[in-house]
């Protein structure tokens, strides 16, 4: 299970989400947040503590600074430590509202850092949610080259000097984007996988590799209009050498083949390869027939239905030449 620390919740989003350190400076890098969700301890304050989910950060907003205020003294009191004792990574007090006494000195006692921000509670809990949700999403490393083609984030995999970087090269050329290639970042956001370049450092984004040349800036030769920071992963090219995949591909398209990555099935395409073959074209028409099939276009199934029409009524196409197709 992925998770981070309060520490680096604090330091990425300290500007973007204003935040400041009320108490618990020092537990910062205790703090472990293994949940994208949001608890707000309203019911738990009044009394119900039979689901309380520990593992998630607790907003103090507005209701539940107004209802504590309607307790008397001892039974605040009791209420809070109650609710402090079932534990949270951290505690955030939304609209920079006042925080009661016993809330820093129930998490002082149990090491729980308290924070506070300026934003009011529901623009705030979508802005951390959003970016937990970012940073928690299931992420897996593999090896392969993205790229735009026509809008449609096509990963290319295949073996070691199979040519995926040069047939990236060519796709650039011909006016498509590049996102990343060698070791590609995918991270799971619902139903859908976003691929990006591993690299941290920004310097090292939008290099390739072409064998015999060495390291290529994509950014710096084509421009900015060539690469994308990261995309959505809509098609699979595998790329196979001919004598590996002795006839064990598609011929005509109407086998719908996937590939399972992070428990999302994408179009997974093999192409073989031989020499001369041109497989940047053989992209974009996958890339294109990708579109189509999204507008419910399916050339292979109206190409089979026909064959298997004209077949089944024994018709034999006529042909017809006119003058001028003599020659």
């Amino acid at each position: 299970m992925k998770s981070l620390t309060v520490k680096t919740l604090y330091e990425e989003k300290r500007d973007d989400l204003s935040l400041e350190i009320i108490s618990g400076e020092e537990y910062l890098e205790k703090g472990k947040i293994t949940s994208y969700d949001i608890f707000r301890p309203g019911l738990a304050l009044a009394g119900y503590t039979g689901y309380f989910l520990s593992e998630r950060i607790m907003i103090i907003g507005k209701t539940e600074t107004f209802y504590l205020k309607t307790l008397k003294r001892d039974l605040k009191n009791k209420r809070i430590a109650t609710v402090m004792k079932l534990g949270t990574p951290c505690l955030i007090v939304a609209k920079n509202l006042s925080i009661d006494k016993k809330f820093i000195e129930e998490a002082k006692r149990r090491k729980i850092p308290i924070l506070r921000t300026p934003n009011s509670t529901t623009p705030f809990i979508h802005s951390l949610t959003a970016y937990l949700d970012f940073k928690l999403a299931p992420t897996e490393y593999i090896q392969g080259t993205l790229v735009d083609i026509y809008g449609v984030g096509v990963l290319f995999m295949g073996e070691p000097g199979t040519g995926k970087s040069e047939c990236a090269l060519d796709l650039i050329e011909r006016g498509h984007r590049f996102v990343a290639d060698d070791l590609i970042t995918i991270i799971r956001r619902g139903d859908i996988l976003i691929g990006a370049g591993a690299e941290k450092s920004p310097r090292l984004k939008h290099h390739i590799e072409i064998r015999g040349v060495g390291i290529v800036d994509i950014f710096r030769i084509f421009g900015v209009k060539s690469v994308r920071l990261r995309k959505r992963i809509e098609v699979i090219i595998e790329l196979v050498m001919w004598d590996k995949i002795k006839g064990e591909y598609d011929r005509i398209g109407l086998e719908k083949k996937r590939k399972e990555m992070l428990g999302v099935k994408i179009p997974h395409i093999v192409i073989p390869l031989s020499p001369g073959k041109t497989i940047s074209v053989i992209a974009e028409v996958i890339a294109m027939n990708y579109l189509l099939d999204l507008r419910g276009v399916r050339p292979a199934e109206e190409y089979d239905k026909e064959l298997r029409r004209i077949l089944s009524e024994h018709e034999i196409p006529s042909v017809h030449f006119d003058e001028e197709d003599l020659e």
